[in-house]
């Protein structure tokens, strides 16, 4: 699995309104137009192909930023929700 925060600009508001619907369904609103996503490869290529039927690239913006784990412990938090975390390892 693979933590995005993903960003999207749209400035039209039923198309923004289905767009965060959609979101909602894979990760954590953190801020107004910005995600917090842990998704495998296949949720991952699902989410971008869902999206994709519903945005104008000639008006609207959306970038998916992937974070590495390493780079995941560095994130500065100020204010606002606590970091979505990565599922822990279980030891059986």
């Amino acid at each position: 699995m693979l933590f995005y925060v993903v960003v999207y600009d749209i400035p039209d508001d039923r198309r923004r309104k289905k767009v965060s619907d959609l979101l909602e369904g894979y990760g954590k609103r953190v801020q107004y137009s910005v995600f917090e996503c842990i998704l495998t490869q296949t949720k991952y290529d699902e989410l971008r192909q869902r999206l994709r039927k519903r945005v104008k690239l000639a008006e609207d913006s959306i970038r998916f930023y992937p974070i590495s784990k390493h780079t995941l412990a560095q994130v500065d938090t100020w204010g606002g929700l606590p970091l979505t975390k990565l599922p822990g390892s279980v030891v059986i």
